[in-house]
């Protein structure tokens, strides 16, 4: 999958890296979960919090906020998040890299935009969802096989949706 590269150095991922595929889960991820509705944080907040995010992933050209934000509601709502899609867009370039077409992005999100292009090509896309739990709403990649996982997390999440629907039958059996 050298060719699929978008953004980092081919040489790299030929030489024993963990492969394309996982880096764009990981970079999808992390830009999904840029908003954490438990802590009342957002990383597209403000100009310094993104352009600290970005460099950190090693992504350059980074973008206006606005397109950012309307980015991560359109993909976070075609993972069935409910919220409308807005319109935005970020540019990518297909090149011939050693004979090999690649996604090449021309700016931070056309790298996101080009990760999940590719996860689409690769029918990984419907393995991204949204923790369904009102107080987290992350997103996580299914990794089970049959592809049933709910929660983001079963030690927190799923816990917690367990105590609060015992919480509720404790209740009623004592009501009557």
């Amino acid at each position: 999958m050298t060719g699929l590269a978008a953004g980092w150095d081919h040489a790299t991922f030929a030489h024993g890296r963990t492969g394309d595929a996982e880096h764009d889960v990981e970079l999808l991820l992390a830009f999904l979960n840029t908003r954490n509705p438990e802590q009342g944080t957002d990383v597209l907040d403000s100009a310094a919090s993104w352009r600290a995010w970005a460099t950190e992933r090693g992504l350059a050209h980074v973008n206006h906020l606005p397109e950012l934000r309307s980015a991560r509601t359109a993909l976070r709502s075609s993972l069935g998040e409910g919220a409308t899609a807005l319109p935005f867009s970020g540019t990518v370039k297909i090149e011939l890299s050693q004979g090999i077409p690649t996604i090449t992005p021309t700016d931070a999100l056309g790298a996101i935009l080009a990760a999940a292009a590719r996860t689409a090509l690769l029918g990984t896309w419907n393995r991204f969802n949204i923790c369904p739990a009102e107080t987290c709403q992350a997103a996580f990649f299914d990794r089970s096989r049959n592809r049933s996982r709910t929660w983001c997390s079963m030690q927190v999440c799923d816990n917690r949706e367990k105590a609060r629907l015992w919480r509720e039958r404790t209740k009623a059996l004592s009501a009557s």
